[in-house]
């Protein structure tokens, strides 16, 4: 079976997570409180994939889609097991759309969309017939690279003077009001409570035991990037245009301009957005196949990795026809049917879980007796 070490799979949450966030301005509903409301969002996010967590340390060796049954019963947890991977198929299909939303309205314009994301779906089937030792590896090298950028980008913003330290001024001007209907739920859930969907790897790394730590570094780390660009881009924008912009953090990079020379460095941000969205649409296809795979009890997952990127690509195509109502859906499904999926069935998972451990303890003790 393959296996991934704990730096691969620090590498690849933080991919994951960064996902389409370093492109869209996900907090711009909080004005200038932006930065804070991701920070907060967070903040709560962590103490959620922390239930994941210890979910998986309760059940060691097992994978999400093996949970509800092991507590449910088969009958109840077989359906709510399948609920996530279609959940989980959707979620890539709408990362898919991210793509197909920004490229051909920036650096490809007016190239059909089948043709982007059919190229962008090649590379992904790919890699996924080629198992996630090489996409952690992939990852491995990558992921530095990128935050290198980041570093060089913020430094250029620096250096164009076009920082304004009291456009960030007064915090919390408006309330808490604004910030908390970032924060929940949508706040809470987007890259955050998506991350339940890495319960389908983490049995895949070396040392199960050890990935509490540097899976919540790597969402700590998510959470700092995406908050400092957040208020880069509203110290370099204003709050107005920030929140009206559909891509903020993408307009981020084309207001670099130093001595008439280093400007237009639209492909910068082409560049983070790609790699990010490469590894967070595989990753969740990923752990549709495994999950589908284990379901079935099938031998090879291989087998699967077609159909799948044929239903993922299909749905991407057609979910939306432009880039307000892709943003709408996206919203909408971590509002009702994302509080359910990520925050309530699990927690109601933990508290049987719990029960049910206690429950055998007594009884192994009194057989002992």
């Amino acid at each position: 079976m393959e296996r991934i070490s704990i730096t691969q799979l620090f590498m690849l949450t933080l991919s994951f997570q960064i996902g389409s966030s370093v492109i869209y301005g996900f907090s711009a509903a909080a004005g200038k409180d932006a930065w804070l409301a991701t920070l907060i969002s967070n903040g709560i996010g962590s103490c959620l994939i922390f239930m994941y967590l210890i979910l998986m340390r309760l059940q060691p060796g097992l994978t999400l889609v093996e949970w509800f049954p092991a507590q449910f019963g088969s009958w109840l947890g077989t359906p709510i097991a399948w609920h996530y991977m279609l959940l989980f198929l959707y979620n890539s299909s709408r990362t898919l759309g991210d793509v197909k939303d920004l490229i051909p309205t920036t650096i490809l314009p007016g190239t059909p969309n089948w043709v982007i994301l059919g190229v962008f779906m090649i590379a992904i089937v790919y890699a996924l017939f080629s198992g996630i030792e090489v996409i952690a590896r992939l990852g491995e090298m990558i992921l530095p690279v990128i935050l290198v950028l980041f570093l060089i980008e913020i430094i250029l913003l620096f250096g164009s003077h076009t920082i304004r330290i009291e456009r960030l001024q007064p915090v919390f001007g408006e309330g808490w009001g604004p910030v908390w209907k970032v924060v929940w739920p949508n706040g809470i859930q987007h890259s955050l409570g998506e991350l339940l969907e890495f319960a389908m790897i983490w049995t895949l790394t070396k040392h199960p035991e050890r990935i509490i730590k540097p899976t919540l570094l790597a969402t700590v780390c998510y959470g700092v990037i995406l908050s400092t660009f957040e208020a880069l881009a509203i110290l370099a924008f204003g709050e107005g245009t920030f929140s009206t912009s559909t891509y903020p953090l993408y307009r981020l990079v084309k207001v670099i301009s130093i001595a008439d020379f280093l400007e237009n460095l639209d492909a910068l941000g082409i560049l983070y957005f790609i790699a990010t969205a490469f590894f967070k649409v595989t990753l969740q296809i990923y752990g549709v196949i495994r999950g589908i795979q284990l379901l079935l009890y099938l031998r090879d997952s291989r087998v699967l990795v077609l159909p799948i990127a044929v239903i993922v690509l299909f749905l991407a195509l057609t979910e939306s026809e432009n880039i307000s109502e892709h943003m709408y859906s996206a919203l909408k499904s971590l509002a009702y049917p994302g509080t359910v999926s990520f925050i309530l069935i699990p927690s109601l998972l933990l508290i049987v879980t719990c029960i049910r451990k206690g429950i055998n303890g007594k009884q192994m003790k009194k057989s002992e007796l």
